[in-house]
């Protein structure tokens, strides 16, 4: 009997190990030239609409250098799938500061939020901001202040927020809540405290990898087309899987080690109905991991650090378009957006 065990343990190994990953090529075609003049900041974000229109969030937190010879781009940029920027809106007063992720809900409005902020947005299409979560400049925290202490409970306040998920189903608004708090919070369509879940992890809690526990950062929020919420507990070195009412699922491990920049980042799904694969931008090694979704086994991974083509400086945030080209934006000082395009 255990020999049989065994032997059913090698076969499942093996035909785990002999899916195909798929493969992706960089593609240096995209995006084209900004208008003249225009220079990018730090790309906070990532994501794609229903027609594949690929919008990407700027800090424009450009050099003083720079600002000698050009001007920082608009906070929100949109290009379609030759890279032609068509159409860039948001005002930089009150975008939220250190904005940071993008989302397309059903009706492809977008939204975003901001690490340095105490705010979520939803803007149109066409860039009219039409909803607001949180006040600005008023933060969860015991005085209110960026710099107090958090409470992680705030019905009304957010406490620099890193992501959004919208439900198709009802739109209830998920956030990651995120740099400040350490937390999911849910609200209804009209912007109604719904529910919460999450807290900051001890140390012990870390080690053990509690569930509903974050090690510091929640960097992202996403949901799969089956309704499940993925979070990257970004510092935990995983992403955790939740039911909608933050119920917890399972785990997914990212990164053969632990790394002081933390491993989980991003994540986003292959385009088609099943989401056969998990793609992870793993930060703290610079590269995008490509797992089995079902799983969670790591099939593959690309990327190193470095700033040539194809490499990673501070990948930070991912998207996939219909498809399954995979587009990466990058922080800090690598300021800029690549497309890698399947080839299999």
């Amino acid at each position: 009997m255990r020999k049989w065990i065994v032997l059913s343990l090698i076969a499942c190994s093996c035909v785990l190990s002999a899916q195909e990953a798929p493969f992706f090529e960089v593609d240096p075609s995209f995006p084209k030239p900004l208008p003249t003049g225009w220079i990018n900041g730090q790309v906070g974000g990532i994501c794609i609409d229903s027609h594949d229109h690929i919008t990407i969030v700027d800090r424009r937190n450009i050099t003083e250098e720079e600002t000698e010879t050009a001007v920082p781009t608009p906070p929100i940029m949109m290009f379609n799938l030759e890279g032609d920027l068509i159409n860039s809106f948001g005002n930089p007063d009150l975008v939220p500061r250190g904005i940071h992720s993008c989302f397309f809900d059903t009706e492809d409005n977008v939204w975003v939020g901001g690490n340095q902020d105490s705010i979520a947005q939803k803007y149109s299409h066409a860039g009219k901001l039409l909803m607001q979560i949180g006040t600005k400049d008023v933060f969860d925290t015991v005085d209110g202040t960026l710099q107090g202490e958090a409470l992680n409970s705030g019905k009304e306040h957010l406490h620099r927020p890193s992501a959004v998920v919208v439900d198709p189903d009802n739109g209830d608004i998920f956030i990651s809540d995120g740099y400040g708090n350490r937390r999911i919070v849910v609200f209804d369509k009209n912007g109604n405290f719904l529910r919460q879940w999450g807290r900051q992890a001890t140390e012990a809690e870390i080690v053990a990898g509690t569930p509903g526990t974050f090690a510091n950062t929640v960097h992202c929020i996403a949901m799969n087309n089956s309704g499940e919420i993925y979070v990257c507990d970004r510092f935990g070195d995983r992403i955790q899987v939740f039911n909608k009412m933050g119920g917890y699922l399972r785990s997914i491990h990212i990164g053969e080690k632990t790394h002081s920049r933390g491993t989980a980042w991003s994540v986003a799904f292959s385009p088609d109905l099943e989401q056969e694969y998990l793609y992870v931008v793993n930060g703290g090694w610079e590269k995008i991991e490509i797992l089995d979704h079902a799983s969670g086994i790591s099939l593959a991974a690309f990327g190193r650090p470095g700033h040539q083509i194809g490499h990673f400086t501070h990948a930070h945030t991912v998207a996939v378009d219909s498809t399954g080209s995979i587009y990466v934006a990058e922080t800090s000082t690598g300021r800029r957006v690549q497309r890698f395009n399947r080839l299999n």
